[in-house]
């Protein structure tokens, strides 16, 4: 290279790596098999279309296709001979000024800023003169669904006739926005979202021939970034480069995107769907002072769930999703670990949130609401469990005939109070004072506390769900399983302090324990019923009714030797 080169080069003006890797043959879009197969095969078999609509998403290659298309049609070949071919030559006058968008047969026009029927009027009158110096004369619309409802009406004649000499491609998109009698009279290309994995692959040939270093992780983070978009993969690793004067990591496109690194995010999650509220609210500042944005953050853990309810359902997405082999073995964990309806109910509270954050004046101090609200739904049960374990225990108590005095009265609601709430005697059953000063000395009188005060949901899990390994009053030991809340004992020793005025200590124990109060009504239940079974009576009842079952056994009053008992519908002979 001589010095005149070397100055001439260092004096041209920067091209984005957008434009100066802009593919300029069919061989360079890189995502779009599909489409490229079609337009191959037509234009080899000379079976093209008078007009086109490329729909996809931004950065996808609509235009670039278009202009494609554009020189494909008006390639002459090196030697000035050739025909249309799927190829084109780049060398020829018509594949120059195409590329350097100074033809005057191929016309480029933006609807977003030109929507008028007038503007569609000088189109209209253009198509009636032949090609100045192309084969084809080619109209490209870009963001056709802009133009007005007057100018596609416009349109429509001469885009269903057109001459021979013309083609019409139109790009958008807002595919829905476009009038369905335009859609009818072209052939439609919907250009996809591309593969991370190919996105990622592709931005790596680019670095290499930029003579940028990157690592690995830092290209699978633009490339997620991206979301399907090659403009905005290369905007993105455009701007890598110029940030870093040496190796790019992912740390510095961490830093660059404002995103939080993917292993905090598993951790965060993990805490958030144990309960574990601290620690989740301290990674959450850390996160935050290292640049982490809250709102990405929430975007993150939605995407995070997403993910893990995919390998809850379709375990292959491990294998589909752009993840190191360590992330989709912890990623496979948190998915046998966590059930369908906790997904769910984290998505909903997470999309809510982050509506919140995006709308709150203090982006963190939303964000860690959100946690705290997330970390303590992780202890509740699902609504369909809930709903059964209340039907259960109704059903239960209907079937088990227990007796009055074996249940604890709600406490009696002073006359002054309920003439206060304006009610009568149905509002005896009101909540109780909160100091109840009652003794307890049994675990069945615990329960029958939380039974009086209506916290039905420890109730269950204190009748079900602990085994009971001391009682002393003032201190609980018991063994939970594993349906038991985290925070059950916690909970357990503060509402009793706060009832009875005393202090109480509920621990948690390794030992067995005896069998829950639960287990222990149905041991009793069932003796009943077998002694029940063996009485000569039942016996011989069982015996004489074939099929006869006991459905229940219930205590009857016995009467005393000197009681005579009267039947109305006797009579005396």
């Amino acid at each position: 290279m001589t010095d005149q080169d070397s100055t001439a080069n260092a004096s041209a003006p920067y091209r984005v790596l957008a434009r100066k890797y802009r593919p300029t043959t069919f061989a360079e879009l890189i995502g779009q098999e599909a489409m490229v197969k079609t337009l191959t095969n037509a234009m080899e078999m000379g079976r093209l279309a008078h007009a086109f609509i490329l729909t996809g998403v931004r950065g996808v290659g609509k235009t670039t296709t278009a202009r494609i298309i554009a020189r494909a049609l008006n390639c002459t070949g090196p030697d000035g001979q050739g025909e249309q071919t799927p190829s084109p030559c780049g060398e020829c006058e018509n594949c120059k000024a195409i590329a350097e968008d100074r033809h005057v047969d191929v016309m480029e026009m933006d609807a977003a800023s030109r929507t008028g029927v007038d503007d569609i009027r000088e189109i209209i009158e253009g198509v009636r003169y032949r090609p100045v110096s192309a084969r084809t004369k080619v109209y490209i619309i870009d963001e056709v669904h802009m133009l007005s409802k007057n100018a596609f009406n416009a349109l429509l004649k001469t885009l269903e006739e057109p001459p021979d000499h013309v083609t019409f491609i139109f790009a958008t998109t807002e595919i829905r926005k476009v009038p369905i009698t335009v859609l009818s009279r072209c052939q439609r290309f919907d250009l996809r979202r591309v593969d991370a994995s190919v996105l990622q692959s592709h931005l790596g040939e680019i670095a290499i021939r930029e003579a940028a270093e990157i690592e690995d992780d830092a290209l699978a983070i633009l490339a997620r970034a991206a979301d399907g978009s090659v403009r905005d993969g290369l905007s993105l690793i455009d701007q890598a480069i110029s940030q870093a004067k040496g190796p790019i990591t992912s740390a510095d496109v961490r830093d660059m995107l404002g995103l939080a690194d993917r292993t905090q995010i598993f951790d965060l999650f993990d805490h958030l769907m144990a309960g574990q509220i601290g620690d989740a609210l301290t990674l959450l500042n850390t996160m935050y002072r290292a640049g982490a944005d809250p709102i990405v953050v929430i975007q993150d853990l939605l995407e995070h769930t997403h993910w893990i309810t995919r390998m809850k359902v379709a375990p292959d997405a491990a294998t589909v999703s752009a993840v190191s082999d360590t992330e989709g073995a912890r990623g496979e964990k948190m998915a046998a670990a966590l059930s369908l309806p906790v997904l769910a109910r984290a998505w909903q509270m997470l999309l809510k949130g982050l509506d919140e954050v995006q709308r709150a004046p203090q982006p963190l101090a939303t964000a860690e609401m959100v946690f705290v609200r997330l970390a303590y739904a992780a202890d509740l049960p699902p609504p369909a469990e809930l709903v059964k374990r209340l039907n259960s225990e109704n059903s239960g108590s209907a079937s088990k005939g227990e007796s009055m005095e074996t249940r604890t009265a709600p406490a009696q609601v002073p006359t002054s109070a309920r003439r206060a709430r304006g009610g009568d005697a149905t509002n005896a059953l009101a909540q109780p004072e909160p100091s109840d000063r009652r003794v307890l000395s049994s675990f069945p009188d615990v329960v029958a506390i939380f039974e009086a005060h209506r916290e039905r949901d420890i109730v269950n899990h204190l009748t079900r769900d602990v085994h009971l390994v001391a009682f002393e009053p003032g201190r609980i030991e018991w063994r939970p399983n594993e349906r038991a809340p985290r925070q059950l004992a916690n909970r357990v020793g503060e509402l009793l302090g706060e009832w009875t005025g005393d202090r109480w200590i509920v621990a948690v124990s390794r030992e067995t324990g005896e069998a829950t109060l639960a287990d222990q009504r149905a041991a009793v239940k069932q003796a009943v019923h077998e002694d029940a079974a063996h009485h000569p009576v039942v016996r011989a009842v069982l015996d004489t009714f074939p099929g006869a079952t006991i459905e229940a056994v219930r205590e009857v009053k016995q009467t005393q030797p000197d009681e005579v008992e009267v039947f109305p519908d006797e009579t005396e002979d």
